[in-house]
């Protein structure tokens, strides 16, 4: 539980090191130098610890391309999302990707979605329409953004349930960083500025706080359960709040409040639903012995 919550504080971490970036870099250089960065570690642990394993696909090459592709527009819409509004309003509409899983799982993976989620959905949405609303001071190009980082999101996490049967995390991961570096770095030429002294640290925290994010939420999905772990990304809206506030003197309004609630509380009925169906298909499992 505290490496989850770690993971979540980092995360936002690393989107603030990436608003505060984007003031005069393009959010496509911000995500190569994020990439870049963060596949050091495992650069390291491939050609001076002698960990070559990591670079074995063991069956599934075009979809692990397929994900690194998907990885990288997910991390330009995640940045340019932040850059258009404050953070809590951001990281709230994010959340909407869990909604969007359900969606995505009947269409591509051909799972049941019962009545309790599909409602979780529409209560969700429902409260994305509040927090849009035109008392919500909320950007409309921020919140189109945001939905669709929150799509990618879900998307990604399709792919990866398919690919966690396959591959290793590790392995998912190095190809998605190093991928991601060589799609994101194609446009530089066109949109890079070349970084002043004072922004070299902010550029080694988006990339450093990303990979440690990612290091820490492995951890906590090794060591607990995942609906105890996916209850504390909604710490990531208390550090939002508290980063907006401190940086950029950014506050919700009530509206947004009320919309951000209404999120959260439709996620929280998905996650309930999920943990109660594990229960009851272990219960019946134990049963047949």
């Amino acid at each position: 539980m505290l490496a989850a919550m770690a993971a979540f504080f980092m995360f936002t971490v690393m989107n603030v090191f990436a608003k505060l970036l984007s003031v005069r870099h393009s959010v496509i250089e911000i995500a190569f130098y994020r990439n870049l960065i963060a596949c050091m570690p495992f650069l390291i642990m491939v050609f001076v610890l002698g960990k070559r394993d990591i670079l074995v696909i063991r069956s599934k090459p075009s979809l692990i391309g397929l994900r690194a592709v998907l990885g990288a527009i997910s991390l330009v819409t995640t940045f340019a999302a932040f850059s258009l509004m404050p953070m809590a309003e951001t990281t709230v509409l994010l959340f909407t990707s869990s909604l969007f899983i359900p969606v995505l799982g009947v269409i591509f993976l051909r799972e049941s979605v019962g009545p309790y989620r599909w409602a979780a959905v529409v209560i969700g949405f429902t409260g994305v329409v509040i927090m849009a609303s035109p008392a919500g001071q909320v950007s409309a190009l921020g919140i189109t953004v945001a939905i669709a980082a929150a799509l990618m999101h879900a998307t990604l996490q399709i792919v990866l349930r398919y690919l966690g049967r396959h591959e290793s995390p590790e392995t998912v991961t190095f190809y998605f960083l190093v991928i991601g570096a060589l799609i994101t770095a194609l446009p530089l030429p066109l949109v890079a500025v070349t970084p002043t002294m004072a922004e070299v640290p902010l550029l080694f925290g988006v990339g450093l706080s990303g990979a440690l994010a990612q290091w820490l939420l492995s951890t906590a999905f090794r060591n607990a359960q995942a609906a105890i772990v996916t209850v504390f990304n909604y710490s990531g809206i208390v550090w939002a709040t508290l980063f907006g506030w401190l940086i950029w003197n950014d506050w919700p309004v009530p509206t947004v409040l009320i919309g951000a609630s209404v999120v959260i509380a439709s996620n929280g009925l998905i996650i309930w639903r999920e943990s109660r169906a594990r229960q009851i298909t272990g219960a019946r499992i134990r049963a047949k012995f």
